[in-house]
């Protein structure tokens, strides 16, 4: 399977390139992902800006009103193309990346950790290391 370099909305209105590599591969499960994103948890990669350019459509923009977050998805079918997180690092859904690649997402880009594990509300039986917090604390041993 080979990795994707341009991604689109769900209806194609809005398509995104991407050069190099992601710097981060993550679940999340933190609070404010699973309330800015609508999910349990949330699968993503996280990329340098210079790194992601919008090559055709126009995004709308949502912040996040008390947190340094924000949203950039589609104003045709609403969806979020990527997210900006407190680093100012892209995060692109892998939902998107998954369906540019065929329905399935190419090992690349698959997830190598959990973060913020602790707070949880599902768990994940998987052998990825699970951080309490962020990638540089301790982790669960469940």
């Amino acid at each position: 399977m080979t990795e994707p370099n341009s991604l689109r909305c769900l209806c194609g209105a809005v398509n995104i390139q991407l050069n190099g590599q992601p710097e981060a591969r993550a679940n999340c499960h933190c609070q404010s992902c699973r309330d800015f994103y609508g999910t349990s948890m949330l699968s993503a990669t996280a990329w340098l800006p210079e790194r992601v350019a919008v090559v055709s459509g126009s995004l709308s923009k949502f912040a996040h009103p008390t947190k340094q977050l924000s949203r950039a998805f589609c104003p045709h079918c609403g969806e979020t193309v990527f997210g900006t997180n407190r680093l100012g690092m892209l995060v692109i859904p892998n939902s998107v990346v998954a369906r540019a690649a065929g329905g399935e997402l190419p090992e690349t880009m698959r997830a190598t950790m959990h973060l913020f594990y602790r707070h949880r509300i599902i768990d994940v039986d998987d052998k990825l290391p699970k951080y309490l917090d962020g990638w540089d604390g301790p982790t669960y041993v469940g």
